[in-house]
């Protein structure tokens, strides 16, 4: 399967022009032979196609390109006519919006025809094809998505998204108001594209509609809600944006009980002084202040796996005192007991919560370098002592453990026989 990653970097050297369309180099994700299967079928007999949208996008400033999209005027059956006639395997998954997965070597391309919204619903839209590429575009949300760039890297950028993009600035298509009505998710993503690609003031036009139509956000699915702030998060700039967010009122339409912006703050620069990747649930952890009943509304409203929420609420409620005054030996327990990357959220977590920051530096080494042993005894180790099969052998094993854990792991299998068979008499 072709590996679509790139460096991660700021700067806009990926472009080969200071104007607003020229040439975008060479991507890997570009000259794969996935790629080029695709394109070449699609570009075949006076077919044409674009790579359009968040591939383009992260390309030009050399981030991850994760999913690669592509825009053709090819209607949807003419698409997939080409893909079978070249053996490329496909799904049809939004014909009636023009929609064909094509996958190589289980590389999926979403495949879109032109099109223009002739009738939006929410995120729902009744939709009829063109060819016309700058008609295309003005549908799409952010100037910084509506760039198109060809096989050979040539770049078509009908809105000044490039430009955009150089200079920090997330730009609605056309009119914020109307294109926040056509799709109230658009308000969340502004937000989010801000956080990974903005710099300085944020659009204030744009910031003026999302404001006007805050109350909107509530009507959203968990599902959109959820994947919006978990990527927000993830970003560098979030802890601005999250300010931003709720000091203009949006926050309390979605998650009021994420307000603690100081926490986030604190949370992120101790993240980048241990070198320690952004992990959307821990930042979303620290912004939380919320009861275990709070929590728990939190999981539901954000429709949160159970394994999330069973990560969020460990990391808020552990059922282990997590403190910056902390001994090694607690430390040690801790990563015994919830594991070294937990560890590290509990002890990140605790330093975000109150700001002191030379005291999280050994204990965050601690949960490091430690790698918790295994207890050395096992259930069959009682019966052959002749414990009789039940409760008790599960009661012994953990008073033995206890013991084995407070003498800092140290005794070894022959020291925690010993001490059973001296419990035993």
């Amino acid at each position: 399967m072709l590996q679509v990653q790139e460096g991660l970097f700021t700067s806009m050297d990926a472009v080969e022009s200071d104007s607003n369309s020229g040439k975008l180099q060479h991507q890997a994700w570009m000259i794969a032979p996935e790629t080029q299967k695709v394109m070449a079928a699609l570009n075949e007999n006076g077919g044409e196609a674009r790579f359009v949208g968040g591939c383009v996008r992260n390309a030009l400033c050399n981030r991850a390109v994760l999913d690669i999209d592509i825009a053709t005027p090819l209607p949807p059956e003419d698409v997939m006519a080409r893909l079978k006639e070249h053996n490329i395997p496909y799904v049809p998954i939004g014909l009636k919006h023009g929609t064909v997965t094509a996958i190589v070597d289980g590389q999926p391309f979403e495949i879109t025809t032109l099109r223009v919204d002739v009738q939006t619903f929410g995120r729902h839209a009744e939709v009829k094809f063109t060819d016309d590429w700058k008609t295309d575009a003005s549908r799409r949300d952010f100037t910084i998505n509506s760039i198109f760039a060809t096989v050979d890297g040539d770049l078509y950028d009908p809105f000044g998204g490039i430009s955009d993009l150089r200079n920090g600035i997330v730009r609605f298509v056309g009119e914020p108001e109307k294109r926040i009505q056509e799709d109230v998710l658009r308000i969340l993503r502004f937000f989010r594209f801000y956080a990974h690609f903005g710099r300085g003031m944020p659009d204030a036009a744009a910031v003026k509609a999302c404001v006007a139509n805050a109350r909107q956000v509530s009507k959203l699915s968990a599902e959109r809600i959820r994947q919006e702030v978990l990527k927000l998060l993830t970003a560098d700039n979030c802890v601005t944006t999250w300010l931003l967010m709720t000091r203009c009122g949006i926050v309390m339409h979605f998650l009021p009980e994420a307000t603690n912006v100081e926490a986030l703050e604190r949370l992120v620069k101790h993240e980048k002084t241990h070198e320690c990747p952004a992990f959307p649930l821990r930042r979303l952890a620290s912004l939380l202040e919320v009861t275990p009943d709070g929590l728990q509304h939190v999981a539901q409203e954000l429709k949160l796996s159970n394994e999330q929420g069973a990560q969020l609420s460990m990391m808020l409620y552990p059922d282990f005192e997590v403190t910056l005054q902390m001994e090694e030996s607690d430390v040690k327990k801790l990563v015994y007991k919830y594991g070294n990357d937990m560890a590290h959220n509990l002890l990140l977590l605790a330093a975000a919560k109150k700001p002191d920051h030379d005291a999280l530096k050994p204990l965050y080494h601690a949960a490091t370098s430690f790698r918790a042993p295994v207890f050395p005894l096992r259930g069959e180790d009682a019966l052959k002592m002749g414990i009789k099969p039940g409760p008790e052998i599960g009661k012994m094993l953990r008073r033995i453990e206890e013991w084995w854990i407070n003498e800092d792991f140290k005794p070894d299998r022959t020291a925690c026989l010993a001490k059973m068979k001296a419990a035993m008499a």
